[in-house]
């Protein structure tokens, strides 16, 4: 079984560019499993009085992302091997770190609609990625 992580933020368009590189793997519907990854960016809030809020408490109050919810079933409804996770915390090191955990054959992710100067460039978490990752990471073309 070939395994992928499928790392989505809440723009739509560029989870489907990823899930769509995925299901256009050989023999995605038997030979491939994709853990499609939403990580709630861990960060410091405030409230309206002032008070600090835990960005965990914010986390745990909210909904995982449409994107993660169609990613997923784009990706079933292709007759692949799913399982959707939410996680918080730093965007890259999770990404990175449940790559190894999970002992994933590769990373699909998707990059942001850029100018052709701006393609030259990654955003920050994709390029930490590629250049922390140790296992082969596909950037999927969004920008239709």
């Amino acid at each position: 079984m070939y395994r992928v992580l499928l790392p989505v933020d809440p723009d739509e368009s560029r989870a489907k560019a990823a899930a769509e590189a995925v299901a256009a793997l050989p023999n995605a519907e038997d030979d491939v499993e994709v853990i499609v990854l939403s990580v709630f960016q861990k960060r410091d809030v405030q409230d309206l009085d002032g008070g600090r809020l835990e960005s965990e408490e914010l986390f745990a109050q909210s909904e995982a992302p449409e994107s993660l919810k169609n990613t997923a079933k784009f990706l079933e409804e292709r007759g692949i091997k799913v399982a959707a996770r939410r996680e918080h915390g730093d965007p890259k090191d999770v990404i990175l770190d449940i790559a190894d955990a999970e002992d994933v054959d590769s990373i699909v992710m998707s990059g942001r609609k850029r100018s052709a100067v701006g393609k030259v460039m990654f955003g920050s978490v994709t390029q930490s990625v590629i250049l922390n990752s140790s296992r082969p990471v596909t950037i999927a073309d969004a920008s239709e």
